[in-house]
């Protein structure tokens, strides 16, 4: 009798010897003449599993690291609807797949309630530190029994559940690609990039689940997500949660004009830009314009001279003095509400920050500052905050009632997360919350502003969609990941 073939993992990717009979597996495989043996991508496994499986081949798995935990919550409470409905298309599409819902939406229990129906380990990827120590905190609480560790921000823990950014998940992809069994994705977007998607190639994980408010990236590459996590099983949109899960609110746009000297300066400005642009025969609309235009930009005086006006009309539009009388009269409406505001710029976040003496937070304020001035937002003792790009994601203020957006980009995710930010109901009643959005009328920005909000509408279907598993597996009494069964892979318990 032929000896079995024997399965192990190396660093992102499975060594399989001796070579089993037949050719089923092959595809999956490429010779690696270093070593004389057969390699298979890590992200192979679940699918060389079932195929040596079902076509009856004797293997010895080595490569699986990961095991079953005790994941019995100190709290439950009951699921929304839309929470309990992602769920169950995520185990119906053998527990792979993308839920998309919008911020303040509870992805955080979501993703407890799939640890709980999949008690394995657990690796959790974030994009910043905030987020990680808000999952941490999260994670300790839901499970005090299972040791919960960090990867990031100088922890470097082993721990059944562990929570990492996707930076230090990228670097350590390697060592940790064996080691858990489920694999969620915070903020799943921020995976298919050339650094951050080893972290998901690498991994043997056969347990995926991607969170995101707006998966689609403008470069096309969330179309990865479909290999690297599994489709996307589940959407809603903020409209369909509002009143119930999330808070009403409304959006209010307030259309401000250029004063005579800042509109001069504008159109000359742009007539600088869009004359090099023509000469050049770059257009901005186009999907690599904008990367043409800068190098363009670096090859001439002219070329540098458009760019500065560029700079220069932008930086007029976001920041005119007509915004400024606005978010005044704003800020003294809203005198007893906790109060948000965006801007595209670290300029006029300080600029706002020392007229208007509101706390401001920037990628440059120290983390110690961070979380004293979120703290004392979070208690009230702070009434208004004021940033750019840094609290889009990562941020629990659950209070905030109004949203100012004073500038911003044309991307629809910075829009919905900035909408996210006011949209928890917090404790009391019958919440109505607020985004204004100040634009300077006949600029750019006008543009911008509608090329975001056109980016939010839901696609089709916007409802439940479920997937079938094609995943058929010989049985066991009780699932273990990787391990032969009759039932479907990550079929419950």
């Amino acid at each position: 009798m032929a000896r079995p073939s024997k399965l192990k993992y190396d660093r992102g990717t499975l060594i399989l010897h001796p070579p089993p009979r037949g050719k089923a597996w092959i595809e999956f495989a490429t010779w690696d003449d270093r070593i004389e043996k057969f390699r298979v991508p890590a992200i192979y496994y679940r699918v060389l599993i079932e195929t040596l499986e079902a076509n009856n081949l004797n293997f010895v798995d080595n490569a699986k690291d990961f095991f079953p935990l005790d994941l019995t919550p100190s709290f439950e409470r009951e699921p929304y609807p839309h929470q309990t409905e992602a769920l169950e298309a995520w185990k119906l599409s053998g527990r792979k797949g993308v839920v998309v819902l919008p911020t303040a939406a509870g992805k955080t229990y979501l993703a407890q309630l799939a640890m709980t129906a999949t008690p394995r380990t657990t690796l959790i990827i974030v994009p910043t530190l905030d987020l990680m120590h808000q999952w941490y905190a999260q994670m300790c609480a839901a499970f005090p029994d299972i040791e919960v560790g960090l990867l990031g921000g100088g922890s470097r823990d082993r721990s059944p559940i562990l929570i990492a950014t996707y930076n230090s998940a990228a670097i350590h992809a390697e060592t940790l690609g064996n080691r858990y069994a489920l694999q969620i994705f915070d903020e799943c977007h921020h995976l298919p990039t050339d650094f951050f998607r080893v972290i998901a190639e690498y991994a043997i994980s056969p347990y995926r689940l991607g969170l995101t408010a707006t998966p689609e990236r403008a470069d096309g590459s969330h179309r990865d997500l479909d290999s690297l996590i599994g489709e996307v099983v589940y959407r809603k949109g903020v409209k369909e949660l509002a009143g119930g899960t999330l808070a009403d609110h409304k959006v209010v746009e307030i259309k401000v004009k250029l004063s005579q000297k800042e509109r001069k300066t504008y159109d000359q400005a742009m007539q600088i830009r869009n004359d090099f642009l023509r000469k050049s025969n770059i257009s901005l609309g186009s999907l690599n314009g904008w990367q043409i235009f800068v190098k363009a930009s670096a090859r001439s005086p002219a070329g540098r001279r458009a760019m500065l006006a560029h700079r220069e009309a932008k930086e007029i539009a976001a920041g005119t003095e007509g915004k400024i009388r606005v978010l005044e009269e704003l800020v003294c409406e809203h005198d007893q509400d906790s109060l948000l505001i965006f801007t595209n710029d670290n300029a006029t976040v300080y600029r706002i920050s020392q007229e208007f003496l509101i706390p401001a937070i920037t990628y440059q304020t120290p983390v110690k500052e961070r979380h004293d001035i979120l703290t004392k937002f979070r208690e009230g003792i702070y009434k208004s905050l004021v940033t750019s790009h840094v609290l889009n994601e990562g941020v629990d203020v659950p209070e905030v009632k109004v949203a100012i957006i004073i500038s911003g980009t044309s991307s629809a995710r910075e829009y919905v997360q900035r909408l996210g930010r006011i949209l928890r109901k917090g404790k009391g009643k019958n919440k109505l919350a607020t985004l204004y959005e100040i634009v300077a009328e006949d600029t750019s920005e006008e543009r911008t502003s509608q090329r975001r909000k056109e980016g939010t509408k839901t696609p089709k279907p916007q409802q439940l969609e479920l997937l079938d598993s094609p995943y058929e597996m010989p049985s066991k009494k009780s699932l273990r990941a990787a391990e032969k069964n009759k039932k479907k892979w990550g079929e419950e318990e």
